[in-house]
């Protein structure tokens, strides 16, 4: 239960994130079946590199975590929001991410997004 809630919560968060960040976007009709669950869709492929990948990432650029503070993580979480969208479009996703700053402010979107709504969602 707690798997499908955080994948809702991601999935909403994206929502989010496309609807505020120009860059980021799904290519299929607001507001239809596939729409939504290409946001679910989308939803799983990031929450698996997050899962995967990021602990990699942490532990090897664990210095520049150190040397920046963290900011670094603002890095890292723009580049796993561009594998997403690769791996989105390598799995026909109409998912896509057309740069970098685009995938820096959508994934500081999907993070406050995620936050805010796991402080108001129960445990």
């Amino acid at each position: 239960m707690r798997f499908i809630l955080n994948v809702l919560v991601v999935a909403a968060a994206l929502w989010v994130a496309v609807q505020l960040v120009s860059g980021v976007s799904i290519t299929t009709p607001t507001g239809t079946a596939k729409y939504w669950g290409t946001l679910l869709v989308v939803a799983l492929i990031f929450g698996l590199i997050n899962a995967v990948i990021k602990p990699i990432v942490r532990t090897v650029g664990c210095a520049f975590y150190a040397v920046t503070l963290g900011l670094f993580a603002l890095v890292v979480n723009a580049g796993l929001m561009l594998l997403t969208s690769w791996v989105s479009e390598q799995l026909d996703v109409p998912f896509s991410v057309t740069g970098f700053w685009p995938a820096f402010w959508g994934a500081l979107v999907v993070s406050i997004v995620s936050w805010v709504l796991s402080l108001v969602l129960p445990d």
